[in-house]
């Protein structure tokens, strides 16, 4: 009975001196650190989603110390304002695709592999040219040193292959193509408009009440999912794919750099760990949630799916070539990471070609194409 008494006594001693060491340490523990940044999307796009996913995972990583605030388009600054914004403070992170700042500097679209999937580079490729080929490196030289703005880039997603895109009548050929008023950005815009495109520019959410209101003949959006929640299918009647304008591309986070070099080591690698894992997690529902869109956009939608005529693609990509020689021989920026680029596919996009079997040898076996209906 004694040894019991005793035992219990050190044990509720021991306990108490436990909780009086934890207490000051609890109270220690600084409270989370909440990060705002924005994308430039809607609320209900599947971009979005991936920024609250990414979002998601630095939160639990960090044990709740790190919060990202995943704001959507237009929440604190118009969508296009996104990259100043997180320069100068206002934002402390910012969520897009840098052809979107293409106005900049035209290298800014080198950055989002388009267009086409720069010589042949799909996003995996383009992936390990980033990290395996010093593409990160010029990236983040781009911002800090060519554009003097005060971020760190990392790639996000890739929101691609894309369609061409959504049309108010059939096009044939390119001259069926030439003085439609179309949605476009970026450095597609330019190239489109070389090939004889009205082009206009506008943020996603503005798409839909000009195609109601006849203000545009046709839009480039995304393709399955996102059209289909833009709401598209629901003007629109004529969808074709393939496009080359973003065949590959991949999409950013910007950090305001006084940010990023503020945050703990830890909190960096937490950071770095949810991109990639966005990248993936996102891209694999995306592919789901495209077949998902594009079934009913044929069987409760009436849509026609069809096939972009190759002369039109093939036209694309010839005045891609022109421009980035043109490019090339003006801006010595643009002409390094594009000769960069360009090294890194001379290896890996014919060793990939050589090695991978065509998707569609496979495809055909089990699921032939059926006619468009």
């Amino acid at each position: 009975m004694v040894f019991t008494t005793l035992t219990r006594a050190a044990v509720v001693a021991g306990v108490s001196a436990a909780l009086a060491l934890a207490g000051p340490a609890l109270a220690q523990q600084p409270p989370p650190r909440v990060l705002k940044m924005q994308s430039a999307v809607p609320p209900s796009s599947t971009t979005q989603e991936a920024f609250k996913f990414f979002a998601d995972r630095v939160d639990k990583l960090t044990a709740g110390q790190l919060k990202i605030e995943a704001l959507p388009g237009g929440a604190i600054v118009p969508p296009f304002e996104i990259l100043d914004a997180t320069h100068k403070k206002v934002l402390d992170g910012a969520y897009g695709i840098s052809y979107w700042w293409f106005g900049k500097n035209k290298a800014a679209t080198l950055f989002a592999n388009t267009p086409a999937g720069i010589a042949g580079m799909d996003a995996i490729d383009f992936i390990g040219w980033v990290y395996d080929g010093g593409g990160l490196e010029l990236w983040n030289d781009f911002y800090q040193k060519e554009l003097k703005l005060n971020l760190v880039a990392f790639p996000s997603i890739p929101p691609s292959p894309q369609a061409l895109g959504w049309f108010k009548r059939p096009i044939k050929d390119l001259a069926d193509f030439k003085g439609m008023k179309c949605r476009q950005t970026g450095i597609v815009a330019e190239l489109y408009s070389k090939m004889g495109m009205a082009v206009v520019n506008m943020p996603g959410g503005e798409i839909l009440p000009a195609a109601e209101r006849g203000t545009i003949d046709c839009a480039e959006w995304v393709g399955g999912i996102e059209d289909f929640r833009l709401g598209l299918h629901t003007v629109w009647k004529y969808h074709y794919t393939p496009g080359m304008h973003e065949s590959a591309s991949v999409a950013e986070l910007a950090i305001n750099k006084d940010v990023w070099d503020s945050l703990p080591a830890q909190q960096k690698e937490a950071i770095r760990s949810a991109t990639s894992e966005t990248f993936l997690r996102w891209w694999a529902s995306f592919q789901r949630q495209n077949a998902e869109a594009i079934a009913d956009f044929v069987e409760k939608h009436n849509v026609k799916l069809l096939t972009t005529p190759p002369e039109i693609n093939k036209a694309f990509l010839r005045v891609w070539d022109e421009f980035a020689a043109a490019e090339s021989a003006k801006n010595p920026f643009f002409k390094k990471v594009y000769e960069s680029q360009r090294a890194y596919a001379a290896k890996v996009v014919p060793a990939k070609r050589f090695m991978f079997p065509p998707y569609s040898f496979q495809a055909d076996h089990y699921w032939p194409v059926k006619p468009s209906r």
